[in-house]
Parts: C-alpha cells; sequence; structure tokens
C-alpha cells in the first residue's frame, strides 16, 4: 500500500544553473576509483602502476572482508596510485582503452539461483559496493540481514538531476534490478517520489515494490528522511540504500554479464556555459566536460549538489555515488561590513536580506561562507529545517562531547551528514555539522 508523507520543515534553495533536458556522450582519457568515496573502507591493492585491467577486474579489496571487491569501470592501464598522508590510498587512476574491454561474468539462469549465489556474484563483480547500509552510510556488510530496502526516485537538493528523464529509457533494466534487489529481503522494497510532480506516475508501472510519494521542500528527496518516516533505523536495524542508478546498473549486469558502469550525470552551476545532461562511464575526469564551458573568473567545482558534494579540482574525477557535477564561483573574498550592507542580491533563509520578498528568483551562490566558525548556541534554526522527530542541537553537541550513550538516546542511528546539510548553509555559528555527523557515526562504528 502507498504511503503519502508530506513534510513541512525545510527550504528549497533557488540557485542559478540547473541542467536542460538535452543528453550527450562523454568521455575521457582517465577514469578513477577513490576509496574515499567509502567510508570506513580499509582497501587492499590488487594492482600496481602499469598494470592492465579490464572493465570489472578488481583495484583493491576491502581489507576487513577480502570478498568485497571494488573493480575498474573501464578496461586500460593503471596509471596511477595516489597517496595522502600515512600513504593511505586516495584513488587509483586508469588510462582508458579507446575500446573498453569487460570481464564476463557468467549470469545465465540467474533466476534460479539462491541468494547466497547472487550475492557472491555481485561482490565477486563490484556490484555490492552500489549498496549502502543504514545506519552509518557505509558499503553494506555481507551478513547484513536488511529489514526493508529504499531507493529515492527523486533529488530535492539544489540544481538535482531529474530521474524521470534519466530512467525514461532505461525501464528494463530498472525492473529487473528491482527483482534482484528484492531477493535480499524479506521486507519492502520502498520507492519513494516526488509528489509534488504532475509525472510521479512514472514509477507505479515498475513490480514488486510499494512506491510513496512525499510533499514539501528540501530535505524530502533526502533518503534519511524518508527512512525515517516509513520504516525508522533503531539499535540494531539495518536498511540498505541505493540509488535509481544503481538498480539500473545491477539489472544491466544480470541481462548482459558485464560490469557496465555507464550512467547519466547532469553538469549544473551558474558559471557553466552549456548545461546539458551526459551519458559517461563512473569515474570520469571531469576536465572533458567543462573544457571551454565555463565563464570567466575563478570557480569552485563540486562532484554532487553544493550543499552535500564534495570539492574537487578542474581535472578531478566525478565522486562513486554522484549523479552531479556543479560549477559555482569561488567565494575567496571579503567585504567590510558585508553583513550590514543593502543585500538586494543576498540570499538568506531570514529576513536580513531582501530574498525573502521574491522567493521565485534565482541566485548565483558562491563558496563565501560570510563569516568563520563561532560559539555554537542554541538558535532554533535547525529545528524549522530538520523535518525529524529529533533534537539536531542537542545530538550534534552530544557528538561533539562523544557522549556515545546520549548519541545513541538522541537518534544517531537515524541521520546522516546529507540530512543535516540544510542546517550546516543556514547555520549562524558557521559550524561543519556534516563533518561532525560524519565523526560521531564513525565513533558508534568503531566503539559499538
Amino acid at each position: 500500500m502507498s504511503i503519502s508523507v508530506r513534510i513541512s520543515k525545510g527550504k528549497n534553495i533557488s540557485i542559478q544553473g540547473s541542467a536542460q533536458n538535452i543528453l550527450k556522450d562523454a568521455s575521457s582519457d582517465l577514469y578513477s576509483l577513490n576509496p574515499i568515496d567509502f567510508n570506513l573502507l580499509i582497501p587492499k591493492l590488487c594492482v600496481r602502476v602499469g598494470d592492465k585491467v579490464l572493465a570489472g577486474e578488481p583495484l583493491f579489496f576491502d581489507k576487513e572482508n577480502d570478498s568485497i571487491k571494488y573493480c575498474s569501470p573501464v578496461s586500460g592501464l593503471v596509471k596511477e596510485i595516489v597517496r595522502g598522508a600515512k600513504r593511505k590510498i586516495l584513488r587509483v587512476v586508469v588510462k582508458a582503452d579507446k575500446k573498453n574491454k569487460y570481464k564476463k561474468f557468467n549470469v545465465s539462469n540467474y533466476q534460479k539461483r539462491n541468494v547466497q549465489e547472487i550475492k557472491d556474484l555481485m561482490m565477486n563483480s563490484g556490484l555490492w559496493a552500489l549498496i549502502q547500509k543504514r545506519p552509518f552510510s557505509i558499503v553494506a556488510e555481507e551478513n547484513d540481514q536488511p529489514k526493508s530496502i529504499f531507493i529515492s526516485c527523486f533529488d530535492s537538493s539544489p540544481l538535482a538531476p531529474d530521474y524521470n528523464f534519466i530512467l525514461s529509457k532505461e525501464r528494463n533494466f530498472f525492473q529487473i534490478g528491482l527483482d534482484i534487489m528484492s531477493m535480499f529481503t524479506t521486507g519492502k522494497l520502498h520507492l519513494n517520489v516526488d509528489g509534488n510532480r504532475d509525472d510521479g506516475d512514472f514509477f507505479k508501472q515498475f513490480s514488486g515494490c510499494q512506491v510513496n510519494k512525499f510533499f514539501g521542500p528540501h530535505p524530502s528527496g533526502n533518503v534519511g528522511v524518508q527512512i525515517h518516516h516509513i520504516d525508522p533505523i533503531n539499535k540494531g536495524d539495518v536498511v540498505w540504500v541505493l540509488s535509481p542508478q544503481s538498480i539500473v546498473i545491477i539489472g544491466r549486469f544480470f541481462s548482459k554479464g558485464l560490469y557496465d558502469m555507464s550512467k547519466t550525470i547532469a553538469l549544473t552551476g551558474s558559471e557553466v556555459k552549456v548545461r546539458n545532461y551526459y551519458k559517461i562511464i563512473q569515474g570520469l575526469n571531469i576536465g572533458s566536460i567543462v573544457k571551454n564551458n565555463l565563464k570567466k573568473g575563478e570557480k569552485r567545482f563540486i562532484s554532487g549538489n553544493v550543499l552535500s558534494g564534495r570539492r574537487i579540482e578542474k581535472d578531478g574525477f566525478i565522486g562513486f555515488f554522484d549523479d552531479q557535477v556543479t560549477v559555482i564561483p569561488e567565494g575567496n573574498y571579503y567585504q567590510l561590513f558585508g553583513w550590514a550592507l543593502p543585500g538586494f542580491h543576498k540570499y538568506s533563509f531570514s529576513r536580513l536580506f531582501f530574498s525573502w520578498l521574491n522567493q521565485k528568483k534565482d541566485y548565483a551562490l558562491d563558496s563565501n561562507m560570510n563569516g568563520e566558525e563561532r560559539a555554537f548556541v542554541v538558535s532554533g534554526q535547525y529545528e524549522n529545517l530538520f523535518p525529524m522527530d529529533i533534537y539536531p542541537v542537542h545530538l550534534i553537541k552530544a557528538i561533539m562531547a562523544q557522549d556515545i550513550e546520549l548519541m545513541e538516546q538522541l537518534g544517531i542511528y537515524e541521520v546522516d551528514p546529507a540530512d543535516f546539510s540544510l542546517c550546516e548553509f543556514a547555520c549562524t555559528s558557521k559550524m561543519p555539522v556534516q563533518e561532525i555527523v560524519r565523526e560521531g557515526l564513525d565513533l558508534i562504528k568503531k566503539e559499538c
């Protein structure tokens, strides 16, 4: 039975630079797989610089569980292994062949295989990395028994891609992916759609799942908010989360037997001249899509959205779970008494400036913090933007104090850093809230 949820708390941010519904192909010479995209992963390398690999051959595996492989998205030559502090592996870079060559997997009669056989096939092929586990937002563990599986089929964050447009030609693979994932749980497989759209019925054509409608502003599209309102997580519970395009990739694999990481991303942001959708292979070097397509001035490049994405360089690589690249102005400037000057062209959630008078205007926002970190006070800002039955400020302070018992009582198992992204954007104290939440989740995972 479908569920409708109306969310009143939150806010939609009006930013210039949404992508138009035009799809183009894009490729690059270099592709990357980044261990840092997978929280708490300790990678063990399978390759060396100079090795040849096929698409679907492992580049590294999880040191804690060597059965979970992380595979190359393309065939080619391992060009570079980039390390950070204490020799931490940051990314493995592969120089792609002109024509992609795939490792072939035996997927014949997959409908008749048992769950363990399907699981082994997904772990060996690299598909298992597409499944994220809540709580903790880490790659699902081999022995998990998820009580339900959630797929958010819309994204309410600024300039987010349109999944109805992306999936319009992937219906068969999407249904096969749903059929595969439904094997892993005795609970429900939830497809959550945007109730504010007239074309939300697009997802009703798929079987084996429950389609739920969410109404309201951002963060209604965050899967963490959706889980909270439909099937909340308590201590000891496990819920799996996948993106719509991950479902397509899984369906394509069991149809063709190939680790084909093709996906569609949106190139967005006010600093991009022509903003379109691009058909790429995961791990693309973004230089190929932003070259000669940017306005003048210094830029901030983001893999993901402006609220919860990761900063990358102009020739950086798109993150494993990201379906969007955003380019905005760099905010490396200072304004004397900036808070006291008339703000006709400034954006604010409060009435400090005049943006509240014209809610439909799109703003070219930059990365300027407009201040520095200061005392973390109870202001009531978070509560108006956080649509969960949780005290966000109290939880953040419990994490900062590393009080594990209090963190559990205040709902640490239900949250994800992205759920606090809107709070961080509006925070008067300029607190790195998402970073704090990530540290809290990591602490709970290690200690408990």
